[in-house]
């Protein structure tokens, strides 16, 4: 399996194909995400066969957003099915890849230790310190696609919802990124006058 001139191709296809009006699922979030998830696999302590797997599904996991914003993971499968071959991946070794992107799905449903990886991975964000700068960007994004418009408040009382009910899978997300996920979580509540 080529993995690097995949990697190249994909990026090359993201950075030209991907509407601008994209601020989240941007070539910075397929990075980060690919980054994150990278730094999990070694963490978790994964065989080498399973970090190519996850940075495979790392990379291509929003890719189907060059095609469409709705049910955008089965359109990252269909890309998937059209490159890998081209790539030396086998049927079966793309089907996990496509199972992999599936639980990127919110609400996510990883059972085994890659999925879980790849989902940590997908909002590692939530327990970071840019953790403001990127969700703003969704917001953005959401209000630009139509996805749901909301003034700042209710972006704030929905992003409260969402790391109130969000739990990391993997012990390694635990432990680096469960302290950060409660301090947004406080700065949202402090923002919106709930005490806590």
């Amino acid at each position: 399996m080529d993995f690097e001139n995949l990697k190249k191709a994909v990026l090359q296809m993201l950075s030209h194909e991907l509407r601008p009006t994209l601020y989240y699922h941007d070539v910075h979030h397929i990075l980060d995400v690919y980054y994150s998830a990278e730094r999990l696999a070694k963490l978790e302590g994964v065989s080498a066969d399973d970090e190519l797997l996850i940075k495979t599904s790392a990379l291509l996991h929003d890719t189907g957003m060059v095609h469409t914003y709705e049910d955008h993971e089965n359109a990252s499968c269909e890309i998937a099915r059209e490159l890998l071959p081209g790539y030396g991946y086998s049927e079966d070794y793309i089907r996990q890849v496509c199972r992999m992107i599936y639980t990127t799905q919110l609400p996510q449903k990883a059972v085994t230790l890659s999925e879980k990886i790849l989902c940590d991975a997908d909002l590692d964000y939530l327990g970071r310190e840019d953790f403001f700068m990127i969700s703003h960007r969704l917001k953005l994004e959401w209000n630009l696609q139509k996805v749901r418009a909301t003034t700042l408040k209710e972006w704030y009382e929905l992003q409260l919802r969402f790391l109130e009910a969000h739990i990391y899978f993997t012990p390694s997300a635990k432990a680096t990124r469960s302290e950060g996920k409660l301090k947004n979580l406080n700065q949202i509540k402090e923002i919106l006058c709930i005490n806590h």
